[in-house]
């Protein structure tokens, strides 16, 4: 049995895996390799023993069955510290790895090709990789484990200087190496439960980290950005491209996506502007340009948003980027910029310039996952587009092709707005939003009290139900037109005889949007 300390090598990723292979030769050790992995360090120069030579066995099945094999993982599984594993490992003539060196087949990588059969997903699940790292992971005080390219310099220089690697580090990569295998199960369990209607009896979640944020919501909170490890269908925040400007906070990524939400729900037919302050909807407007559009935005509420988020669902233009440039804006998000655009927003250094692509690529299964004590509760988000055609006209005459695309706008905007929320709207602008109060009424007179004298004409959409009729006699007061909620309250026909005595047409969702 060899007195060499033995590696063995079987890797993906083959970045530095030459220059990791001459070193351990340096130092005297033996290399044992698989596959593609063989072949790229005898082409660096690298002596190597195959895995077939260890084992007596070919590699079988076109290589799904390599590495599984008692000579290989009696090697790595061997305590050194019991002399009765030793003396096995010796009456068997299986010489001890102490060093393994595994990253897995790139699944993740495969998945993402547009086109790629479910076949072809699972020929790319890796079995001997993860049960190497597994193996070599639980007997970390006995044999070294690295997952990551990353690490082989480290590992190399203890090697060098000490002779050998210490625990703190052999922990620190068996932790690592876990985290590995853990994840990768993960990425598969996700990709082949898409399309299953249910929710999973466990959950299993897998992102990796893009970057520490300077802080969470408040400066004493840490934060950090992970990415979905699989790919998202549709545009995603962190798949952003970011043109200009500093880096994103915890607060610019919660509004932004709230912005993103509701400008979503608009198609690209016509500009459509979403002002956004503390992940609520502040100023929403459609126009026939997109400097338009963001003009009315603007006025709906031009105090608000003072320091807010802006999402466009059209490519800005020079016209709209001055307008923008004229107040302080905390981050633009559009599907597209004209370079004049660019350069002029560009020049506000603290503008976080965003370019989401695609915008109305459909999204698939999307989650909304909520922390609770103990555990989380997910749920499926609310993207229910709605075209009007299942609502119910209560009281008045059927309302106007104009009036009804009011309240499809309105509905469209209270759906985004946190609860309880009332929205008022004319000619596809906001003019007062009423957002997070504790019952109806406060809302719906926190809208009709921003929208002011606008109101008179406008429509009025509410998330949920009138429990009472006050807010109909309030929008009576204020010349509000038509109504748009879901209905279903025991007090409706209170709400529709206040609306029909007040000339009030009025509209029934049979869909409540409610917002936490």
């Amino acid at each position: 049995m060899t007195t060499k300390r033995r590696a063995l090598l079987s890797v993906s990723n083959k970045s530095g895996i030459g220059e990791l292979g001459r070193g351990l030769v340096e130092l005297g050790w033996e290399i044992v390799s698989t596959g593609g992995t063989a072949a790229a360090l005898i082409g660096a120069g690298v002596p190597v023993t195959k895995v077939s030579e260890v084992t007596g066995f070919p590699q079988i099945l076109g290589g799904r069955v390599k590495t599984l094999h008692p000579l290989v993982h009696g090697g790595i599984l061997a305590r050194r510290d019991l002399p009765e594993h030793l003396a096995e490992l010796a009456a068997h003539g299986i010489a001890p790895i102490d060093l393994v060196v595994v990253n897995l087949y790139p699944f993740r990588e495969t998945v993402s090709r547009p086109g790629t059969s479910l076949e072809e997903a699972i020929e790319h699940i890796d079995v001997g990789g993860p049960t190497m790292v597994r193996a070599a992971a639980k007997n970390y005080r006995g044999v070294v484990v690295v997952v990551n390219p990353g690490r082989y310099a480290e590992v190399m220089t203890q090697l060098r200087e000490k002779g050998d690697v210490a625990e703190e580090l052999r922990y620190a990569l068996a932790v690592e190496a876990f985290r590995h295998t853990a994840v990768y199960d993960a990425q598969i369990a996700a990709y082949l439960s898409r399309e299953e209607g249910d929710f999973p009896p466990e959950l299993v979640l897998a992102y990796e980290k893009v970057d520490d944020l300077r802080y969470g919501e408040n400066p004493h909170q840490r934060s950090t950005l992970y990415r979905d490890l699989l790919p998202t269908p549709g545009p995603t925040l962190v798949g952003a491209r970011q043109l200009a400007g500093k880096e994103l906070s915890y607060n610019n990524l919660n509004d932004t996506e709230a912005a993103l939400d509701l400008c979503r729900e608009f198609s690209t037919a016509n500009p459509v502007v979403v002002a956004v302050k503390h992940a609520n909807p502040c100023g929403v407007a459609a126009g026939a340009s997109v400097a338009e559009a963001f003009r009315r935005a603007r006025d709906a509420d031009p105090v608000s948003i003072f320091g807010g988020i802006v999402a466009l669902n059209h490519k800005v233009d020079g016209e709209c980027a001055r307008l923008m440039g004229e107040i302080f804006l905390e981050v633009v998000v559009a599907p597209a910029y004209s370079p004049e655009a660019v350069e002029i927003l560009g020049k506000r250094k603290g503008l976080r310039i965003l370019e989401v692509l695609p915008w109305e690529e459909p999204r698939g299964r999307d989650y909304v996952i909520s922390r609770v004590s103990g555990g989380v509760v997910i749920q499926d988000n609310d993207r229910l587009l709605e075209d009007g055609g299942n609502w119910r006209t209560v009281t008045g005459g059927e309302p106007s092709a104009a009036t009804l695309d009011d309240l499809l706008f309105a509905w469209r905007v209270v759906k985004w707005a946190k609860s309880n929320a009332i929205v008022i709207v004319r000619d596809r602008t906001t003019l007062g939003i009423g957002v997070g109060q504790t019952n109806r009424i406060d809302a719906a007179r926190q809208a009709l009290a921003r929208a002011g004298e606008q109101a008179r004409g406008g429509v009025l959409a509410s998330d949920a139900f009138f429990p009472f009729p006050d807010v109909v006699e309030e929008a009576a007061k204020a010349g509000i037109s038509a109504i748009v909620q879901p209905g279903g309250s025991t007090r409706d026909p209170e709400s529709e005889e206040t609306a029909r005595v007040a000339g009030i047409t009025m509209v029934y969702t049979g869909v409540r949007h409610f917002r936490h």
